[in-house]
């Protein structure tokens, strides 16, 4: 089945749904990460005592504005005890930023799947020179065409220790498929495991609350496949995804070069498009 949402910028407001009808659905939708936490061996107290956290920093988000923000609204608003929300307050927040290896492996590799120098025109990135003449593209370019707080040098070392990029046998550097995928457990991978999930939340979110649904949303389901054709379409799913992600990811580029020659622009957009495949086995008579 496919389910859609037609996409707009400007969300129109509804009442939010009854808090009764929320929680059930909201419980499955947790049952991964609450899954995740008892395998990461996270007990119930620490994620009550986040959740608690989280909950009074958003209401503050929330209600800011709108009546002055004393600890009673805030305990009003949240249900939490006005000991806690001060406790809460002299204790302070975290602020999350982007570790500065995710931002410079990011753009490195934008720029290696997308730019016509270092791919070609299906997005595939050409094996690379470690360096190279002015004017020819080189890994040295690549790399210094992105920052040059470091070495290109200290960059290929890194990726070579970690499996990103391999030496063919005319000493080009080559960008396996396995660099699109951080390590399991990494810093690098929870980074994306939290940016990726808060966006996909946030705009799922944003569709119940909004009159005309403001996001793209959808999904293809089938269950009861038989297991050679759910292989052959996970195999498929892939390939176009990965496909449709290079393009855009070189549409991005080409508009990011001409909008290069026009003045700073007074106001950005943020924009993120994710896509994601999940399969299991279904117990006997089909899903539950």
């Amino acid at each position: 089945m496919l389910r859609s949402a037609s996409p707009s910028l400007v969300p129109v407001p509804v009442s939010p749904p009854d808090p009764q009808a929320l929680l059930r659905p909201l419980a499955r939708a947790l049952e991964p990460l609450v899954d995740l936490l008892i395998r990461s061996g996270v007990p119930f107290p620490a994620f009550t005592d986040l959740l608690r956290k989280l909950y009074m920093r958003r209401a503050a988000h929330i209600v800011a504005g709108r009546k002055p923000l004393t600890d009673s609204r805030l305990a009003l608003v949240t249900g939490v005890h006005r000991k806690e929300i001060r406790r809460m307050r002299e204790e302070g927040g975290e602020t999350e930023e982007v570790p500065v290896v995710v931002s410079l492996s990011s753009q490195i590799l934008a720029r290696w799947t997308g730019l016509a120098p270092y791919a070609d025109a299906e997005g595939r990135p050409r094996p690379l020179p470690r360096n190279a003449p002015e004017g020819v593209p080189s890994f040295e370019s690549l790399v210094a065409s992105v920052t040059a707080d470091l070495r290109p040098r200290t960059v290929l070392d890194d990726w070579l220790s970690q499996g990103r990029v391999a030496m063919n046998n005319e000493d080009h550097v080559v960008l396996r498929e396995t660099a699109f995928l951080p390590s399991g457990g990494s810093g690098e991978q929870l980074y994306y495991f939290s940016r990726n999930l808060h966006d996909h939340i946030a705009a799922a979110s944003a569709n119940i609350t909004a009159g005309a649904p403001p996001f793209l949303d959808r999904g293809l389901h089938y269950d009861r496949l038989p297991l050679a054709i759910a292989a052959r379409l996970e195999a498929e799913a892939r390939e176009a995804a990965q496909a449709m992600l290079l393009a855009l990811n070189r549409r991005a580029l080409e508009l990011l070069e001409a909008e290069d020659a026009k003045p700073a622009p007074s106001s950005t957009r943020r924009v993120h498009l994710g896509i994601y495949l999940f399969s299991e086995n279904e117990p006997q008579g089909g899903a539950p």
